[in-house]
């Protein structure tokens, strides 16, 4: 027994290096290497169910399964002309909401023939459902118009610049003050406007003079077309 002690002894001496540290013997890795065969390996862990086919099943078989991506193709395509398809029906449906129609450009203009209007003379027309003034003036009241004093109007306006054609006056007929509809040819001025309701007057070219309305009447876009024809709008 002693032999045996003396012997482990002996070889553990011989393990250890001078540092002290411990040396372990050489092992022949060859010889630990498994001697069962790889198929055999692979069919135990398929019987336990450990191994993950999902990736080899999933792949498309281009020999078995050709037309598959003509269909991914046939889908792709086909969502994309969906996408494009509705995008433009969109676009359309936006610009067209954003051009005006053609009934409301009907009523945007409006033309009337003032060719047996008489000089000194208002007539009344409706535009956009407003009440037009269109006064044909005499030579008397665009003299009138032409030496009012800028300095003694309420809301200075040049005649000139809010009426471009002086033998001929055209106004809404709507009240600065509230919003009524003056009386035409009434007035403290020759020609002008009286709105009863407040007591505002106008002159013949539709500005304030005198009573409570802060501005002058408003003057829609218009043109003659011809030499007895108005364009309004």
């Amino acid at each position: 027994m002693n032999a045996v002690r003396a012997a482990s002894i002996r070889g553990l001496t011989a393990a250890t290096s001078k540092k002290g540290g411990l040396v372990l013997p050489k092992v022949n890795l060859l010889r630990l290497k498994s001697t069962v065969p790889a198929t055999t390996v692979e069919t135990e862990l398929k019987s336990y169910g450990s191994v993950d086919h999902g990736w080899d099943e999933s792949r498309i078989d281009k020999v078995k399964e050709p037309e598959k991506r003509a269909f991914t193709y046939f889908m792709l395509g086909g969502a994309r002309f969906l996408y494009a398809s509705t995008a433009r029906v969109l676009v359309t449906k936006a610009v067209s909401q954003m051009c005006i129609s053609a009934d409301a450009l009907a009523l945007a203009q409006a033309e009337f023939d003032v060719g047996a209007v008489p000089e000194g003379t208002t007539i009344n027309v409706k535009w956009r459902g407003k009440p037009i003034f269109i006064r044909h003036r005499t030579d008397a009241e665009v003299g009138d118009m032409a030496q009012v004093p800028i300095a003694q109007l309420r809301d200075p306006e040049m005649d000139s610049d809010r009426q471009p054609y002086e033998k001929w006056s055209v106004i809404i007929g709507i009240c600065t003050h509230l919003g009524c509809v003056p009386i035409a040819d009434a007035g403290e001025f020759t020609g002008g406007f009286f709105c009863p309701c407040h007591g505002s007057h106008y002159d013949v070219s539709g500005r304030i003079r005198k009573g409570p309305a802060p501005l002058n009447m408003e003057v829609p876009p218009f043109k003659f077309t011809d030499d007895t024809t108005i364009l309004i709008g």
